[in-house]
């Protein structure tokens, strides 16, 4: 195979000057696998530990119903204004009718649901996530 970095004629004046790094002719550019050291925890060996596992699955557990919930509630406010709009319109009070104490209610909901996870965060999530933090850490400037 042909090294297209290695010119056969006179060095430009770029490559004389030094402006110019060459790319390919340095070796010691060149990293070696063995050399490398890596610093900080080994997040692979985290995701992998049944702590993290079960910290994981209990964020999904609760997230996904609160989420799969609220798209649900949400597509039914959206069916309804399209195709009942006798129903959505339907005076409760003055001048507000159904329709508009649901869409004000798609803002309470909202407000509800991250009052909620930040409840569940605070309890559940950061105590277990601080834990696995601790059983990791890594001491400064320490290779692993």
């Amino acid at each position: 195979m042909h090294n297209v970095a290695r010119t056969t004629g006179e060095p430009s004046p770029a490559e004389t000057t030094g402006q110019m790094p060459a790319l390919f002719d340095h070796a010691e550019a060149v990293p070696t696998p063995g050399r490398r050291r890596k610093r900080g925890p080994d997040y692979e060996q985290i995701q992998r530990s049944p702590q993290f596992r079960s910290l994981r699955g209990r964020f999904r557990r609760f997230v996904f119903p609160m989420s799969i919930g609220f798209f649900v509630w949400y597509l039914a406010y959206v069916v309804l204004a399209a195709y009942a709009s006798g129903f959505m319109s339907t005076p409760v009070f003055g001048l507000v009718n159904v329709g508009m104490l649901l869409g004000l209610s798609q803002f309470v909901t909202t407000a509800a649901i991250t009052a909620l996870y930040v409840r569940f965060a605070d309890r559940e999530m950061d105590p277990r996530a601080a834990e696995i933090r601790a059983q990791n850490a890594v001491p400064e400037g320490t290779p692993q």
